[in-house]
Order: structure tokens, then sequence, then C-alpha cells
């Protein structure tokens, strides 16, 4: 067993974290662009598009986060594609957050009254103007509360990014806890990392909502 001080596990464990808060970044950015994407999709007037987006949503949503990540690290190489961890997360955390943030601002476009979308016709606004300048804004300030609860969310699942080999925060403490044998200093100091990030992030979406519901 080897010694570590209190001190030297908070510090190993707090280095990590950058890589947890990076792993979020990306993925919540890329699935936001993707995202984007799908909900342009799913709002199409063709239906086509709309069959594709739904189809995408419900397979994310539908299946294990988990199950995605290992498609993405041992199912890719075997199609010819070389994929690291790093990748693997991000790619499989991108497709994962881009469904669920569709689905949010999907609502939200539906909660902006029909009027808006009259006045942006009669402006004689191209149906992405519309989008762009009336219908996204207003739809984006609708759904501020429950985007960010999703991050929320987010941050939690890079956790799993853990069982590819990724050296996020949860990979480092399992690492530190079978050199320790210390689970509950190891592990109740992972918990208190992850709640110092989300904490500030859940109490914001809380606010949030509370300025929607007054106006």
């Amino acid at each position: 067993m080897i010694e570590f001080t209190f001190w030297d596990i908070l510090r190993n464990l707090v280095f990590a974290t950058r890589w947890t808060l990076l792993l979020s970044v990306a993925a919540f950015a890329g699935g936001a662009v993707v995202g984007l994407a799908i909900l342009s999709a799913w709002i199409s007037k063709m239906r086509w598009p709309r069959s594709l987006a739904s189809g995408y949503i419900a397979l994310f949503q539908g299946t294990p986060l988990l199950m995605q990540l290992f498609l993405m690290f041992f199912g890719l190489p075997m199609l010819g594609f070389r994929i690291e961890s790093w990748t693997a997360a991000v790619c499989g955390l991108t497709f994962y957050a881009s469904a669920y943030l569709a689905e949010i601002w999907r609502s939200g476009v539906e909660a902006v009254p029909r009027g808006q979308w009259d006045a942006a016709a009669s402006l004689g606004l191209h149906r992405l103007l519309e989008l762009r300048l009336v219908i996204l804004p207003q739809a984006f300030r609708i759904t501020r509360a429950p985007t960010v609860g999703f991050l929320v969310q987010l941050i939690k699942s890079t956790a799993l990014a853990s069982i590819l080999g990724f050296e996020e925060l949860l990979k480092t403490a399992n690492a530190i806890n079978n050199a320790t044998f210390e689970p509950f200093r190891v592990y109740g100091l992972v918990a208190v990392i992850f709640f110092a990030l989300c904490y500030p992030l859940t109490q914001y979406a809380r606010t949030l909502e509370k300025k929607a519901a007054f106006g």
C-alpha cells in the first residue's frame, strides 16, 4: 500500500478535475451544434427531416449512454476506425447531449406564441431568418433553465468515460483508491468535487426557473 497524505489525494483529484471540465465543455458545445441541426430538421416543413430527427432522438434517448460509449470505443475500431478514449468520450457524450438539447429546445420553439411566427412571416423573412432572428432567441430564453439543468446531468455523466480508460476525475480516483485502499476518503472527495461543480449550476437553474415563472 502506498502512503498518500490527504493533500496528495486532493491535489491529484483536483488536477484530474480539469479533464472532467474539459470533457463537459467539449461535449456540451458539440451537443449544442449538433442539437441545433437536429432541431432545424425536427421543425422543418418537410416530412423526411422530421422523421430522421425524431428517430435520432429516440435512438440516443432510448439507449444507455454507457452502451453508446462502448459502441464508439470498441465498435468503431472493428470497422477500421482507430479511436482514442478521449475522442470516443467526446463523440459519445456529444451525440447523447445533442438528442436531449434538441428536445429541450424544441419544447421552447413550440412554446413561442403562434403570433410570433405570423409576425415574422409578415415581414417577408426567409424561413431560416425567421428562426434565427425571431423564434430561436425566444425559444432559448424560455429553455435556459432546463438547458443549464441538463449541463449538470452531463457533468455527472462524464464519470462513465472512466470505463473507456480516459483519465478524468473518477478514473484518477480509482487509481488512487487501488493504491491507498481508502475508498471513503477518496470517493468522498470525488463526491465533494462533483457537488462543488454541480451545485452552483443547479442553483442557477432554479433562479432562471423563478425568473421565467414571474416573467
